[in-house]
């Protein structure tokens, strides 16, 4: 007698009364499924004997058609949202997903790159703003294709990047632009690559435009750390400007001047980066720098995918920043009707 077949991916979305694309966040540990959902799925993989049959079908010749993503566990919004835009391209592309996250100083990459390869991935996509994970992808041998998003466009691995020296630039040049002599600057943590980016942008537009250059102070990427900024930026007079590493600092800045009573923009600008859906309902709505994470995501599944298929000449890809204007940025000691 003929074995009975095995249980197909559909047939436990028809037992669970779901979809196979949930079934599969299911089984790749995806994040936003109902507990509810989860429960049925995991029940119906169990009461089926289910398993997913990804090596036998990669000994037969075919493509295991599944990527893996390594990312650094963060709660910050553009890495997270960078991986939604990346499940989303490699669903409209037809591939699976699985997904492992790891530490900051990315001691672990070796041994997760390597349980990716035992899983039959094709290709993987690391989402490493942190400079240790990068340095330690380098360090690995580079066998299967890998794109770093978030990466140095320095290095040797494949990268997808916005452009955040570029970002960093437009904030700065608009501030200089409104007429304020100098911009001061509220930078994100030191081991991060984008934070680098936008010192060096707001660095360079300062030289270029021959402006006065203090020195950055430090934050965290949070509001708290931003509102510890904005209270020894509040003491100086002479500050009418300041670009924010991104927009959870710009709203502890505007936070603390408002309790030193300085105004947002009458007394002192402020411009931020990322673009959060927040952002528009700051009081006053803030100005800042839009990314566009999904094309993140979609460009670096293309870049992993096509290495897949063969070498390509084109490993760096830089996605552009955009100026996006609101209300907290004005010429100096403008006050603008709300």
């Amino acid at each position: 007698m003929a074995p009975p077949p095995r249980p197909l991916m559909a047939d436990v979305a028809a037992r669970a009364g779901v979809s196979v694309m949930t079934v599969s966040r299911v089984l790749n540990g995806f994040p936003g499924v109902a507990d509810e959902t989860r429960r049925r799925v995991e029940g119906a993989v169990t009461s089926l004997g289910y398993q997913a049959n990804t090596a036998a079908r990669v000994l037969a010749g075919g493509r295991s058609r599944a990527l893996g993503v390594i990312a650094v566990e963060t709660e910050q919004f553009g890495p997270s949202h960078i991986l939604f835009g990346i499940e989303a391209a490699a669903r409209a592309a037809g591939h699976l997903l699985s997904f492992v996250t790891l530490s900051r100083t990315g001691k672990e990459m070796a041994s997760t790159v390597e349980h990716l390869r035992a899983s039959h991935v094709e290709g993987i996509i690391v989402v490493a703003p942190i400079r240790p994970v990068i340095e330690a992808v380098n360090r690995i041998e580079q066998d299967t294709a890998l794109v770093v998003v978030g990466g140095d466009p320095r290095t040797s691995a494949a990268t997808v990047t916005i452009d955040q020296v570029e970002g960093a630039r437009l904030a700065t040049e608009h501030l200089l632009g409104l007429g304020h002599r100098t911009v001061h600057h509220v930078r994100g943590p030191r081991s991060w690559v984008d934070a680098a980016g936008r010192t060096r942008g707001w660095a360079d537009a300062l030289r270029v435009h021959a402006a006065p250059r203090t020195s950055p102070l430090v934050g965290d990427w949070s509001a708290r750390g931003g509102y510890a900024a904005g209270v020894r930026l509040a003491q100086d007079p002479a500050v009418t400007a300041v670009f924010a590493a991104n927009d959870q600092t710009a709203l502890g800045i505007v936070r603390a001047l408002h309790e030193a009573g300085r105004k947002v923009p009458g007394d002192v600008s402020v411009v931020g980066f990322d673009d959060t859906p927040e952002s528009s309902y700051f009081l006053p709505s803030l100005t800042t720098i839009r990314q566009d994470f999904g094309e993140v995501g979609r460009r670096s599944v293309e870049l992993v995918l096509s290495l897949m298929d063969a070498p390509v000449a084109e490993r760096h890809v830089v996605v552009p920043a955009q100026l996006v204007l609101r209300e907290s940025a004005a010429s100096p000691g403008r006050r603008t009707r709300r």
